[in-house]
């Protein structure tokens, strides 16, 4: 099993894997902890568009996995969803790293500050300081 998934791992989809896993799996010779650790390694190192679906697509086909793969699945989406969170929070404090550079320029313009000293203090560009001034 090893080396059907370790060979071309790096060079296509692991959905084309499916069929040949499946069979193989049906024949009982792995333990839950070797099943965990094959998926993780594959949804580590392969590639898939979707790999929740691909998971689903296995549980559905193998019954008697089912369980450990919908616990990877569920750790897939977690993950996802973490990845989701940290990624809206990077992108709101850029947000307000934006709003108050814009605020400091907004000031340094209102006191009379030429708008090329502006852009170099505030690191704004050009459009960013037309923006505020219209």
């Amino acid at each position: 099993m090893l080396e059907l998934v370790q060979k071309p791992i790096r060079q296509r989809d692991m959905a084309d894997l499916e069929q040949q896993l499946v069979t193989l799996l049906r024949l009982d010779y792995t333990t839950s902890e070797q099943l965990e650790a094959l998926f993780t390694y594959l949804l580590q190192v392969g590639d898939t568009a979707n790999p929740e679906r691909f998971i689903c697509q296995l549980a559905q086909r193998l019954p008697q996995h089912e369980e450990i793969l919908m616990t990877i699945a569920q750790k897939l989406e977690e993950k996802a969803r973490q990845e989701g969170i940290l990624l809206g929070e990077q992108k709101g404090r850029q947000a307000e790293r934006l709003e108050t550079k814009l605020e400091i320029a907004r000031t340094m313009l209102s006191k009379g500050m030429d708008h090329g000293t502006v852009m170099t203090l505030t690191s704004l560009t050009e459009d960013e300081i037309k923006h505020i001034r219209h």
